[in-house]
């Protein structure tokens, strides 16, 4: 994995009207692995993890630059991630690719209620904060229309379509500059 670059982690925790975005801890493990082991939340991303293989696991996902817990009520509700986009993937906005993505994945309870908009929007916020003016994509299945819909909430704009992982995929791309104004 490529690092975000020069910015100092974890960050202090970032509160929302009704959320927390922090680091990882011990005691999210329980929710992670009802996370990845959803039907409901692997369906437009490769699927579910088979939930021994994540019971097994002995560390705690997310400790990494750019990795986001979000809390709603003092439990983890979800994830937000800011990581670099492998050069060798379809999708990009300069040549030399690595552009700083977008992702996010939330417990299906915490589905319908803006917490995925309030989260990402808090992500962005830091992240242009902490590389003013770099460029953010996004890329999903277009088959996925929450994660469509919550795109263009977000204010990022459709650079591309392709075809990807064996689905057709929306990639776009979000400018502080243009965000802000």
């Amino acid at each position: 994995m490529i690092e975000l670059g020069p910015v100092p982690w974890p960050p202090a925790p970032i509160r929302t009207g009704r959320l927390v975005l922090r680091r990882s801890e011990a005691r999210d493990r329980a929710a992670f692995i009802e996370l990845f082991a959803s039907p409901e939340v692997g369906t437009y991303v490769g699927g579910p993890r088979p939930r021994a293989e994540l019971e097994n696991a002995p560390e705690v996902p997310g400790r990494r630059p750019g990795f986001f817990v979000i809390e709603a009520d003092g439990a983890m509700i979800g994830m937000v991630t800011l990581d670099r986009r492998d050069a060798q993937r379809p999708g990009h906005v300069r040549p030399e690719g690595e552009e700083a993505e977008l992702g996010y994945m939330f417990l299906p309870r915490a589905w319908g209620h803006g917490y995925a908009a309030e989260a990402c929007a808090a992500a962005l916020d830091w992240f242009a904060g902490a590389l003013p003016g770099e460029r953010v994509v996004l890329c999903t299945q277009t088959a996925n229309g929450r994660s469509m819909r919550l795109a263009a909430r977000l204010g990022f704009t459709e650079v591309a379509r392709f075809e990807e992982y064996g689905a057709d995929q929306w990639f776009g791309v979000w400018s502080p500059v243009a965000a802000s104004d």
